[in-house]
């Protein structure tokens, strides 16, 4: 089998060219190089040195992928008539997606791969901006990387960043991360004759400065947790600061049973600011949420017990399991079908137990949460009415019975009956796919923002609400009723 050689132009000019690379370049029988934009193929081409190059390639896609895996086909395909030399900036193994899918293919025995030498990009850099990489680095692809794929806290160096549209990519995607004023720095032919090197604030990473492809951005860490508020290590670590020695008495003494009133309140706040629409408080009251969930399992890891990676892996492994037809090989058609295979890979988890049916589903925290597990639970085995006209006339029956009792029972009765009441009217919301227990807390929530209307025109008039007949209250009701729909 043929031998395919890849080789590193090294990463500035040919100065600084290794010389055992220069002399294998002179002396390969074919040579491809990935581009002939790099200062070094400008001195050996003026030598004579013969070169294909991949550019043409680039020019048939829209996405790099595809570049790479034609050019490391055509290498191969190349590599069974003769052997073969690939030339590559920088060094083989740093940032060059075409030599990770021919080495790929060495595993499957497609091609017999040999890498050289070359300078990668990175030890310039490291010089020209004097940092030492044992503080901890990333070296981040420009063209593919996501704002959840940085530590804010170490330094950060993007490749890739060739022009100015990669560049505005880069920008935007730093942003969701990192103040438009942070400042970052552009180092262009580091180590070289030409090295550039430009720090400018974020914002004008693709307006006042020029890259080139032997560009790449650095970003240097963050000093403080006010330029990380975006970071969720830094929420992680004001929550336990908080718990700590030195933080707040009052998040010292919480336990998992005082904060549980806590956490319904925040979770009702969000339902309120969702039924409110509106965005930004939608963005406070989940904050809040989270903040509950980060104080319980803070709670967890300083008792021993388990973490918040613990929580993370826990959901996480859930989801996994039971969304075979995302993770997996199971196809379902619909999101009734999606339910239904839930509900199946729930029972399998469980298998067979003694254990009543009824047990998992009572809730200390809402009576009326209760009833709609209950009745749920219930109708998972088949007990329930084949069509919601049962569940009315049910209804309509104990509505019935209940005003018997306020006519002629104790009060005992009464409370019984109109606890059926109660249970039907949950059992029509679960036919309608309604929750009851959101449906109170709306109509609670509309109650008092339509009575605070009738308080405020009381309080605007100078007069105490006895002053005022409820029909002329129940005005100021419709006038609140009206302003809504306005």
């Amino acid at each position: 089998m043929n031998t395919l050689t890849v080789i590193g132009l090294g990463a500035g000019d040919f100065d600084q060219l290794q010389m055992g690379v220069y002399k294998k370049l002179k002396a390969a029988k074919k040579l491809y190089v990935r581009t002939v934009d790099h200062p070094v193929l400008e001195e050996l081409s003026a030598e004579g040195l013969q070169f294909e190059s991949f550019d043409a390639v680039y020019e048939k896609h829209n996405s790099f992928q595809p570049v790479y895996e034609e050019i490391a086909e055509r290498l191969m395909a190349a590599a069974k008539i003769d052997d073969v030399m690939y030339a590559v900036p920088g060094h083989p193994l740093v940032a060059e997606q075409t030599v990770q899918l021919l080495i790929a293919a060495t595993d499957e025995r497609k091609v017999n791969l040999v890498i050289e030498g070359g300078q990668s990009f990175l030890d310039p850099i490291f010089g020209a901006l004097k940092i030492d990489p044992i503080e901890g680095f990333q070296l981040l692809d420009g063209t593919s990387f996501s704002m959840h794929d940085i530590n804010m806290r170490q330094h950060i160096l993007i490749a890739q960043v060739y022009d100015t549209f990669s560049a505005s990519e880069v920008k935007l995607t730093l942003m969701e991360k990192y103040d438009d004023e942070y400042p970052i720095t552009v180092v262009t032919a580091a180590g070289s004759s030409q090295e550039k090197i430009v720090t400018v604030p974020l914002y004008e990473l693709d307006q006042s400065v020029e890259v080139n492809n032997l560009t790449t951005v650095y970003v240097p860490p963050v000093k403080s947790q006010e330029e990380a508020l975006r970071d969720w290590t830094t929420f992680r670590q004001i929550i336990a600061t908080l718990r700590g020695p030195n933080g707040c008495p009052w998040d010292q003494k919480q336990t998992h049973e005082s904060l549980k009133k806590y956490l319904l309140e925040e979770a009702h706040e969000y339902l309120a600011a969702v039924d409110a629409e509106d965005d930004f408080a939608m963005i406070e009251e989940l904050g809040d949420v989270l903040l509950q969930v980060f104080l319980h399992a803070q709670i967890g890891e300083d008792q021993g017990y388990f973490s918040l990676e613990d929580v993370v892996a826990s959901i996480s492994e859930k989801m996994i399991r039971r969304h075979p037809h995302v993770f997996g090989d199971v196809s379902v058609e619909d999101a009734e079908g999606v339910v239904a295979n839930w509900e199946a890979i729930k029972v399998l988890e469980k298998g067979k137990s003694d254990e009543p049916l009824l047990e998992e589903e009572y809730r200390a925290s809402s009576a009326l949460q209760t009833a709609y597990n209950y009745q749920k639970r219930a109708a998972e085995v088949g007990f329930d009415w084949p069509d919601v006209d049962g569940a009315w006339d049910k209804f309509a029956e104990e509505w019935q019975e209940f005003r018997n009792e306020v006519t002629k029972g104790s009060n005992a009765s009464r409370l019984d009956e109109f606890g059926d009441v109660l249970f039907t009217l949950v059992n029509l919301a679960r036919f309608y796919k309604l929750s009851p227990e959101e449906a109170m807390l709306h109509a609670n929530e509309k109650f008092a923002r339509r009575f605070g209307y009738v308080e405020a025109k009381v309080k605007e008039s100078g007069k105490l609400f006895s002053t005022y007949t409820l029909e002329q209250l129940d005005a100021f009701w419709n006038e609140a009723k009206l302003l809504e729909k306005e």
